[in-house]
């Protein structure tokens, strides 16, 4: 309905302008009181042109140009402007873009095809033929340097100008629609990235908690032969559905995008208890708790539950300094390493201004970040 709807008043457009360039063509032509049979034969030539040329006008705007200018052929007596040139040697009185009462539908539609940038080749052929036929109407009428220099001035006020405005114009077009697709683009690798995030914060925790959990009730005493394999089962399967989940983490994530700093919403003693009633044996000392503690303690946690399940964590919490310290595994680690969660984590510690240091502590693992005081310049750059 829309569709029919502007294709309506696409055509009463047209018409309305076919109709006012008619006028435009009369009132330039032979006076029908002088006689009837001229001012049939030009104006109706005249009408017929330019109805072919509105008719042809959206598609092919330089046909349009084309054939307005075969209907309302150039004036070098009349202009936009009158220079008087006595100084210049041989040259007097100048008409500058010559004129005629359909100078106006010339001058839109080289606008318009100058919007059509991809059809370059018919409108440099256009402006060439026109060009010609201009040069030997100059030449027929004398080929003095005023009318050259009006010739050229009508080439390039009545033709170029418009052309290369509308040209402007459809690039101008053309770039903000691709920044436009640039901004939508960017913003859905953002969201990729956001979405990888909470997936590696959320899900990876929760699938390794699950993991020590039947690696806890794998070493129950008292299973039948079949429920130690089925733990096991359920263990490997934990592990395996972890490590998917680190390669759809690869494909979503943005490169070079930095991490969100936000933490995944709850405090850090009801992580401490999630992962206790898991299985995990962790002593929590809480004395503070900083923007990025809970993602730390997570972090921490997680890979203390993949690498070294059994072991007892110590969890110390700050305000300004916070560590998770795993001692020597229990059992059989649940997963492989190479994922992206400790790098994330360092990404976030640094555009916070924190310092992250994680590796070999005895038979275990310490992950240590420190963050600056409120107010404290960057201690990576201090001194």
């Amino acid at each position: 309905m829309n569709h029919l709807s502007r294709s309506g008043r696409q055509v009463a457009y047209d018409v309305l302008v076919w109709l006012a360039l008619s006028v435009l063509a009369a009132a330039s032509g032979p006076d029908p009181l002088d006689g009837l049979g001229p001012f049939v034969a030009v104006t109706g030539t005249r009408v017929v042109l330019l109805a072919a040329a509105v008719a042809v006008g959206r598609a092919w705007p330089v046909a349009a140009v084309v054939l307005i200018t075969l209907a309302a052929p150039w004036d070098l007596e009349m202009g936009f402007a009158t220079l008087d040139l006595g100084w210049l040697p041989g040259v007097g009185v100048t008409k500058v873009i010559p004129m005629t009462l359909l100078s106006l539908g010339l001058f839109w539609y080289a606008y318009l095809a100058g919007r059509q940038v991809e059809r370059l080749r018919q409108a440099v052929a256009a402006f060439a033929g026109i060009a010609g036929a201009a040069s030997v109407l100059v030449l027929a009428e004398g080929g003095r340097a005023e009318q050259w220099i009006a010739m050229v001035t009508g080439l390039l006020g009545t033709y170029a100008v418009p052309y290369l405005i509308g040209g402007l114009r459809s690039r101008l077009r053309t770039q903000r629609a691709r920044a436009q697709a640039a901004a939508e683009s960017q913003a859905r690798l953002r969201e990729r990235t956001r979405i990888a995030h909470d997936m590696h914060d959320s899900l990876g925790h929760d699938l390794a908690l699950i993991a020590v959990r039947a690696a806890g009730l794998e070493l129950s005493p008292g299973l039948t032969p079949a429920q130690v394999k089925a733990a096991g089962e359920l263990r490997v399967a934990a592990a395996d559905a972890t490590e998917r989940l680190r390669q759809i983490i690869g494909l979503l994530r943005e490169q070079g995008e930095s991490a969100p700093l936000d933490p995944v919403g709850g405090s850090v003693a009801e992580l401490v208890e999630r992962a206790r009633a898991s299985g995990m044996e962790i002593t929590l000392r809480l004395a503070g708790e900083p923007p990025l503690a809970h993602r730390v303690v997570q972090e921490g946690l997680t890979n203390a539950a993949k690498h070294a399940p059994g072991a007892l964590v110590t969890v110390t919490v700050g305000e300004l300094r916070v560590s998770v310290v795993n001692g020597a595994p229990g059992g059989r680690a649940t997963a492989i390493g190479g994922g992206t969660g400790l790098t994330a984590l360092r990404e976030r510690v640094r555009l916070a201004g924190g310092i992250l240091t994680a590796g070999p502590r005895g038979d275990g693992y310490e992950l240590t970040v420190e963050l600056p005081r409120a107010g404290e310049a960057d201690p990576r750059t201090a001194g």
